[in-house]
């Protein structure tokens, strides 16, 4: 290989279905075995009576007027209901809003409008968040907002707002068939499902994306981790993001595994025990999550051998939690997934085959069907093996846009179809792929260019330390300087002395912290992605660097 570039080999053809196709497929196929499991609500259905709910959902849709394109939202901690508008949408070509459970009714308020939702199906609330109290304040400015359903007994107070139960009641006088003819008429490229971003500037963009999309990387996925009927995949991660609608439920509709949903958000004992009591084969989540497991008082009093496979994704890595996940959760065949939510989402991942270094140092190797490539970011040219440059991908993963923005979907996406993910990556010469950092990430201390992931590794595999991150704060001389914010094990601790030396044991010295800070938990996104920008404003706050970071650079 002579430039960081890489094609997945295709050994079978893409899925022309939708995904109301492929869940009838699997009902038809599967329909007396388990499809999915909610732990806290005490629920199990097999899939003939998931496809069942389904479809008295999709009839509730089409009883309300829901018709194809037409935007329904969902604003839930997980539980089965998602689950099933997912489907049900899905099925009427309805496109669903995902609206993440932690936002404020400003951040609601703003999905709700730019997305232009006829539907807002909501819990009425979550953690301190009262939902429907939200709605109430921001309702009069959300004027094409048309109803509002309740999961659950508590009403909104719209007059057309209805029930769970009776948007089901209401489907009860909607005909099968006319549910069949909407069906005909869907196409695999129509949107299905649109997401919100984050966003580090400005508003969330909504990537928007397609039944092709998401059908096609959820079976993508569950073929890498070789999943079958008898598969059941424990997914604590939230429903609202591409990790648990996609990964999650879809890559079980692709292959008949059982959802299995241990809380209605991700919390550590609720998980294990899951894991421990349904015999789960493969379990999901981010590095924050496995570090919660693994640190858990009671992790070695369970019985975690039913675990074979699993996804540790949405953030780097850490190579020592990997090995550890391997090792002491029994997930010899875990692997690691990379991607964004505009690319469906994933692109690059380990392999079950792949040896322990490369399933834990990596992000693997380029799926079916995709294309990766390594671009040096002032030229736009690929660059050789082993130098960093963006990582771009491209093909059927790709999102359709971002809605109703074409010129942040052009800046995103170039005239080749190239999706820029505004992640620093470096490819060996075997396709293998790195992330080292964000392009905004990087650190520039005094001309040298830093990447944090590198330091965060070597410290991870101090004794006494569970999780770290290191950023960047500005630095009146150096432009910037380095600060490690960290956690201890349990029962363990170091000074700041110890820590400084035991990195310069492994690491130049212009890459060893200058900052230091210990703490019992990091700023994060409720999918659990570390807010690096956020632990930027504490640190200039906290060590009175005002003056440095008001420094004007070109």
């Amino acid at each position: 290989m002579t430039r960081a570039y890489a094609s997945g080999p295709a050994p079978a053809p893409l899925s022309g279905q939708t995904i109301g196709e492929r869940l009838a497929d699997t009902v038809g196929r599967l329909g007396q075995r388990a499809a999915v499991i909610s732990r806290h609500q005490d629920l199990r259905l097999t899939w003939s009576e998931l496809g069942a709910r389904v479809e008295e959902a999709a009839l509730g849709l089409l009883a309300i007027g829901i018709a194809p394109g037409d935007r329904v939202g969902i604003w839930s901690p997980t539980c089965v209901e998602w689950t099933v508008l997912q489907l049900a949408t899905a099925r009427v070509g309805a496109i669903l809003v995902n609206i993440n459970p932690a936002y404020r009714p400003g951040e609601m308020a703003y999905a709700v409008g730019h997305s232009g939702l006829r539907v807002l199906v909501t819990a009425p609330r979550f953690k301190t968040s009262e939902y429907l109290q939200m709605i109430a304040d921001t309702r009069a400015d959300l004027a094409q907002l048309e109803r509002v359903v309740t999961i659950g007994e508590e009403r909104s107070g719209g007059p057309s707002d209805l029930l769970w139960s009776e948007l089901i009641e209401a489907g009860r006088a909607v005909g099968a068939a006319q549910l069949a003819e909407v069906e005909s008429g869907l196409d695999p490229d129509d949107p299905i499902n649109i997401q919100y971003t984050s966003g580090t500037t400005g508003n969330p963009k909504g990537a928007t994306l397609t039944h092709h999309n998401i059908l096609n990387n959820a079976e993508a996925v569950a073929e890498v981790l070789g999943y079958t009927d008898a598969d059941r995949v424990c997914i604590p991660v939230p429903l609202y993001h591409c990790f648990g609608m996609g990964l999650g439920n879809l890559a079980c509709v692709a292959s008949g595994a059982t959802m299995v949903y241990p809380a209605e958000s991700f919390a550590p004992d609720p998980t294990l025990d899951a894991i421990a009591e349904e015999g789960c084969t493969s379990i999901y989540g981010v590095p924050t999550m496995f570090i919660a497991m693994l640190e858990s008082p009671r992790f070695s009093s369970l019985d975690l051998s039913s675990l074979r496979t699993g996804i540790m994704a949405g953030a780097p890595c850490p190579v020592e939690v990997m090995k550890r996940v391997v090792s002491d959760m029994h997930a010899a065949e875990m692997t690691i997934a990379y991607g964004m939510t505009e690319t469906s989402p994933v692109s690059v991942m380990t392999r079950r085959a792949d040896d322990l270094d490369r399933r834990t140092s990596t992000v693997g190797t380029v799926l079916p069907h995709v294309e990766v490539k390594i671009v040096e970011p002032a030229t736009g040219r690929i660059a050789e093996p082993g130098a960093p440059g963006e990582l771009c991908s491209r093909g059927y993963i790709v999102m359709k846009g971002y809605w109703n923005d074409p010129d942040a979907t052009s800046s995103a996406i170039d005239e080749a179809g190239w999706m820029h993910t505004g992640d620093l990556a470096v490819m060996d010469e075997y396709g293998y792929v790195n992330i080292v950092g964000r392009l905004k990430d990087m650190v520039i201390r005094g001309g040298e260019n830093i990447y944090p992931r590198e330091i965060e590794e070597v410290l991870f595999a101090h004794p006494a330390v569970a999780s770290v991150q290191v950023i960047g704060v500005p630095d009146s001389r150096m432009g910037e300087e380095l600060m490690a914010w960290v956690t201890f094990r349990e029962g363990h601790s170091a000074s700041d002395d110890e820590l400084r030396q035991f990195c310069r044991g492994h690491l130049a010295h212009f890459k060893v912290p200058r900052y230091w800070k210990v703490v019992t938990e990091f700023p994060m996104t409720v999918t659990g992605k570390i807010q690096k920008f956020r632990m930027r404003e504490i640190a200039v706050e906290e060590l009175g660097l005002q003056d440095a970071a008001a420094i004007r650079t070109a």
